[in-house]
């Protein structure tokens, strides 16, 4: 099934809004087994959505077309589409009833343009808008059909769960789809790439694809299958393979945050933990302390920016400071430790960096962090050399962070 998606919109354009409802649909078309093969973007002139629908219609058996089904001047995708299919607007009373009974659920005088939301095209079918004043039209021509759902997202949802995602998945007969979720992080897409090696004996049980990100990558697998029990057993076949080769970089099997697997870990075990910050300002505490419940594992957290600072809350030893320098293993080693004995907790991490875009040096370049995570046994250090990018090198801190936290606290259970 080739589906093309067309969001109309200027304000897509232009920048003014982000263009959410074609992400979504994506990811719901996936669900249902189905790339969607195309998006485009066109803006609110009658001449631009007929050109739009006439590419669509020369490649795609299912076209999804979102916004400008409004009342005003600028709405102008009813009368383009209705061009197109060869229609004429009709009114319809069922449809006039449910706008009139909207407008007076909400206390508000209806304005005469509304009534125009009530014209139909007369070779459509209609989908009923359980959120707002404008109908859904479904446009059926020789093997192609045609979904037009309003822009506002929560409108464009409803038709798309209630009425155009059963109707795919019929079209689609009795496959059983399966999709699981690993999350990475620590690893560079081409690094897993190549750690994996041979993907055709992967994607024999089931398609793999890679979906990096500032924190990490996501590896998706989609199982295909007749019968649900097969798709499982590929699904299953697939993920052992994956994890054969890359689980030491695998932080969850749920599309979820790496801070929010790390608390999870946290309040399982029942351990506690502290924070001594640098370059990073506060910001893993602050992601820490996002997560609902973080009460029950976090104890402090220390921003420790000045050499001054390090000495007299972390006990930095003056020494490691002048030896090796605030950006070090040596001072990253003390602060994780200091936090950890002062706070009394199970774990104490730490991080110092240059964030930049100043204050780097041949020897030590902006982007260099250093790492560390201490418990009653060991400390252990990272050395991370991001970019010269300030917010991103405290972002990609914070992640290594955690993620030298996450494998501290697994450590034994390999």
């Amino acid at each position: 099934m080739r589906v093309e998606i067309i969001s109309i919109g200027d304000e897509l354009l232009i920048g003014q809004t982000v263009n959410t409802n074609a992400a979504w649909m994506g990811e719901q078309l996936l669900n249902i087994g189905v790339h969607a093969r195309w998006v485009t973007t066109v803006g609110d002139r009658h001449a631009d959505l007929l050109h739009a629908l006439s590419i669509a219609s020369s490649r795609a058996d299912v076209i999804l077309m979102t916004g400008g089904l409004g009342p005003t001047h600028d709405d102008v995708t009813k009368k383009a589409a209705c061009e197109f299919f060869g229609a004429s607007l009709t009114l319809n009373k069922k449809v006039l009833a449910q706008v009139k009974a909207r407008f007076r659920k909400r206390g508000i005088a209806m304005a005469p343009v509304n009534e125009e939301q009530a014209l139909v095209p007369d070779n459509a079918e209609i989908m009923q808008n359980e959120l707002g004043t404008a109908p859904g039209m479904v446009f059926k021509r020789d093997n192609i059909t045609c979904y037009i759902m309003p822009g506002v997202p929560g409108e464009m949802k409803g038709m798309m769960t209630r009425v155009v995602l059963p109707q795919l998945r019929k079209r689609l007969g009795g496959r059983t789809i399966l999709i699981k979720t690993l999350m990475t992080t620590g690893v560079p897409e081409s690094s897993l790439f190549e750690r994996l090696n041979n993907l055709d004996e992967i994607e024999k049980q089931a398609r793999i694809a890679f979906l990096p990100s500032l924190f990490g990558v996501k590896i998706r697998l989609l199982a295909v299958s007749t019968s649900r029990p097969d798709a499982e057993k590929r699904l299953a076949a697939a993920e052992l393979m994956v994890r054969k080769k890359i689980a030491d970089a695998i932080y969850a099997e749920e599309d979820i945050s790496l801070v929010k697997a790390v608390a999870d870990l946290l309040l399982e075990r029942k351990k506690t933990l502290a924070v001594a910050e640098s370059c990073t300002g506060g910001l893993v505490a602050n992601l820490l302390t996002n997560i609902p419940g973080s009460s029950g594992f976090f104890n402090r957290g220390v921003i420790a920016y000045s050499n001054d600072a390090k000495k007299e809350l972390l006990q930095v030893p003056g020494q490691t400071l002048e030896e090796y320098g605030a950006v070090s293993a040596e001072t990253a080693h003390a602060m994780a430790e200091g936090v950890r004995k002062i706070s009394a907790t199970d774990f104490g991490i730490a991080v110092t960096g240059i964030a930049g875009p100043g204050g780097g040096t041949a020897a030590k370049p902006v982007g260099l962090v250093y790492v560390a995570c201490s418990d009653a046994l060991e400390t252990i250090t990272e050395r991370h050399l991001f970019a010269n990018d300030r917010q991103g090198n405290k972002q990609r801190s914070a992640q290594a962070i955690l993620n030298l936290l996450r494998k501290q606290i697994i450590k034994d259970d390999v």
